[in-house]
């Protein structure tokens, strides 16, 4: 942040300057930062709260993405033919290949 120094009135002796712009000066920077800082912290308070309502939106999409995906998991497995096992690989492959050639 770039400070602007304040400007000096001319009129005014060397020994009253010093006196009069500091403690002016430093209260007004000190409410200066005070307001900056303040709205600084509702900057982030709102980023804080849009980003909260972001998550709590994906994460109801993740949720809904995963029961529509076991839903259609068990869909497929219900449609599929279970006429493979693991024990009985090469029977199940000669059917299959059968059942191709008929075709």
């Amino acid at each position: 942040m770039c400070e602007v120094m304040p400007t000096i009135n001319e009129d005014t002796p060397l020994s009253q300057r010093g006196s009069q712009s500091s403690g002016s000066d430093s209260d007004s920077h000190f409410e200066q930062l005070m307001v900056s800082m303040l709205d600084e912290r509702d900057r982030l308070l709102d980023t804080l709260r849009e980003t909260q309502e972001s998550l709590g939106l994906a994460q109801q999409r993740l949720q809904d993405v995963i029961y529509d995906r076991d839903s259609l998991q068990r869909q497929l497995n219900s449609a599929l033919p279970q006429v493979c096992s693991t024990s009985v690989i090469l029977p199940c492959t000669f059917y299959v290949l059968m059942l191709a050639v008929k075709v």
